[in-house]
C-alpha cells in the first residue's frame, strides 16, 4: 500500500481538463408552444427567445497534439466547446467524432502542444479490488481526486448508454466527473467515468466507467479521420440465455450469449455459429451475456480472426471466425420521403446491416426503417422516430423502398399504418 496517491496525482492530473459546452436552444414564450397543433397552424407567429444552455464535464488528454476524449452527453449538441487545463490555459476545441451508443466523443484542442497526456491502461488485466482514483470537476468546484477500488467488471443494465460492459468503482463519482479519468496505481488510463447509481443525485458508491480499451477503439478512428465508430461485422444477433435454456444446455448458471438468429453468407454463418448456440468465450475470456460479447467484439479490429467457445445441444466446440467491415451501404435504399402524407420529411432505408448495427436491430430484419426525422418536419409533427420500422401502409406490406415511394405517390384521402417501435406494434389512421 502506497503511503501518498502526491506523486501519482502529480503526473495524471494535468492531462485531466474540463470541458465546457454551450448550446444555444429556442425557448417559446407561448403557454402553447411544443404543441404540434398549434405551431401546425401558427408556426413563425408563435413568439420565440433564444437562450444560451451550458454544461459542463471533464474530459481527458490522451495524445500530445490535443486529442480529447470525453463523454458524448457532455458535448451533445453543443455549438461551441472549450477545454481548460489544470494549469488555467482555455482552448476551443473541434469535435472529431461522436458515439451516442457507447457515450465517448473524441475532441481536438486547437492550440499548439506538445499538452500532457495519460497513457492507456489495459483494462483486460484490471481485477475486481483494485485501487483507482478518479479524477474530474465535480459540481464544478474545481479538478478533485478520490480514491477507491475496483467493485466489480463487466456491469451491463446501467441504462446510461446502449453500451452494457462498465467498470464499476466505489471512488466518489458526482455530477461534473462525467468524461473524467479514472487511473490505476501505475498512472495508466482504464476507463472514462461516465454515470452514478444515485437516488440523492450524489455519490452513493456506486460508479461506472466505460473501459479504456473501448475508448481506445474509438480514438483511434477519430485520429484516423474516421467520423463513425464501426465495430466488426459478424452477421449475428445475440440475447440473454434464461435460466430454463441454462438448465437444458447443463450451464449451472445463466451464462454466455445466446445466438438469436444468424445471417446467411455472413462470418458467423460461414463459421458454423447458429441460432439456438450460446457464446460462452471469446479469445479466451469469459463472456458474461451479450453486452460483454459486444465489448469484446468492439475492441478487436476488423480483419483478424477470433476465437469463440461455444455450447450447442452436441457439446462445446471451438469456432474461429473472422471479423469482417460493415458491408457498404447502397445510396438507392436510402430515401428522402417529400409530398402530402405523414411520412413527409423522414429519411429511411432498408435495413442494412450497417443500419442493424447502428440502430441495434435483428442483423436478420428486413424491410423499411427511419433513420432520421427532422423535428420541424411532418413526419417528426406526428411522432415518428428514427428507429421505426414501417411495416404496413393501407393495406400494402412494405418491403423496401420503392415499395413504400409508391405507395406514399399514389396518395390517399387517409392514411392507415403500423409500425413497429422497440418490439410493439402501433397501428394509427391518420385522415
Amino acid at each position: 500500500m502506497m503511503q501518498s496517491f502526491s506523486p501519482l496525482v502529480k503526473a495524471t492530473a494535468p492531462a485531466v481538463v474540463n470541458v465546457y459546452a454551450d448550446r444555444l436552444v429556442q425557448r417559446s414564450m407561448s403557454p402553447f408552444g411544443g404543441d404540434p397543433f398549434f405551431e401546425q397552424f401558427f408556426g413563425q407567429r408563435m413568439p420565440n427567445r433564444t437562450e444560451k444552455q451550458s454544461s459542463l464535464g471533464s474530459g481527458v488528454i490522451i495524445q500530445q497534439n490535443g486529442i480529447v476524449v470525453t463523454n458524448n452527453h457532455v458535448i451533445e449538441g453543443a455549438d461551441d466547446v472549450r477545454v481548460a487545463l489544470a494549469d488555467g490555459r482555455e482552448f476551443q476545441c473541434r469535435i472529431l467524432l461522436k458515439d451516442e451508443r457507447f457515450d465517448l466523443a473524441i475532441l481536438q484542442i486547437e492550440g499548439d502542444g506538445p499538452f500532457p497526456i495519460i497513457d492507456f491502461g489495459d483494462t483486460d488485466l484490471i481485477e475486481v479490488g483494485d485501487i483507482v482514483l478518479a479524477i474530474g470537476n465535480p459540481f464544478g468546484v474545481g479538478q478533485t481526486v478520490t480514491s477507491g477500488i475496483v467493485s466489480a467488471l463487466a456491469r451491463n443494465s446501467v441504462g446510461v448508454s446502449d453500451f452494457g460492459s462498465f467498470i464499476q468503482t466505489d471512488a466518489a463519482i458526482n455530477p461534473g466527473n462525467s468524461g473524467g479519468a479514472l487511473v490505476d496505481m501505475n498512472g495508466r488510463l482504464i476507463g472514462i467515468n461516465s454515470a452514478i447509481f444515485s437516488r440523492s443525485g450524489g455519490s452513493n458508491g456506486i460508479g461506472f466507467a466505460i473501459p479504456a480499451n473501448l475508448v481506445r477503439a474509438v480514438a483511434e478512428t477519430a485520429e484516423a479521420g474516421g467520423t463513425v465508430f464501426e465495430p466488426p461485422f459478424i452477421g449475428a444477433s445475440f440475447d440473454p440465455v434464461t435460466p430454463d435454456i441454462a438448465e437444458a444446455l447443463g450451464l449451472d448458471r445463466a451464462i454466455g450469449a445466446l445466438v438469436a438468429d444468424v445471417t446467411d453468407s455472413g462470418p458467423a454463418a460461414n463459421a458454423g455459429l447458429r441460432v439456438g448456440d450460446i457464446v460462452l468465450g471469446f479469445n479466451g475470456r469469459p463472456i458474461e451475456h451479450p453486452d460483454a460479447l459486444g465489448y469484446r467484439l468492439a475492441t478487436t479490429r476488423v480483419g483478424t480472426s477470433a476465437q469463440l467457445d461455444v455450447l450447442s445441444r452436441n457439446g462445446r466446440r471451438s469456432l474461429e471466425i473472422k471479423l469482417q467491415p460493415l458491408p457498404e451501404d447502397n445510396p438507392r435504399d436510402r430515401r428522402n420521403l417529400e409530398g402530402q402524407n405523414p411520412f413527409a420529411g423522414a429519411v429511411v432505408s432498408n435495413i442494412t446491416p450497417r443500419i442493424a448495427t447502428q440502430l441495434r436491430l435483428p442483423s436478420s430484419l428486413r424491410g423499411v426503417v427511419v433513420t432520421e426525422v427532422p423535428g420541424r418536419s411532418i413526419a417528426g409533427r406526428y411522432g415518428f422516430r428514427a428507429g421505426d420500422l414501417i411495416a404496413v401502409i393501407n393495406g400494402v406490406e412494405i418491403a423496401n423502398v420503392d415499395v413504400l415511394e409508391q405507395v406514399l405517390t399514389e396518395g390517399a384521402s387517409f392514411w392507415r399504418f403500423e409500425i413497429v417501435r422497440g418490439g410493439q406494434r402501433i397501428r394509427q389512421i391518420i385522415r
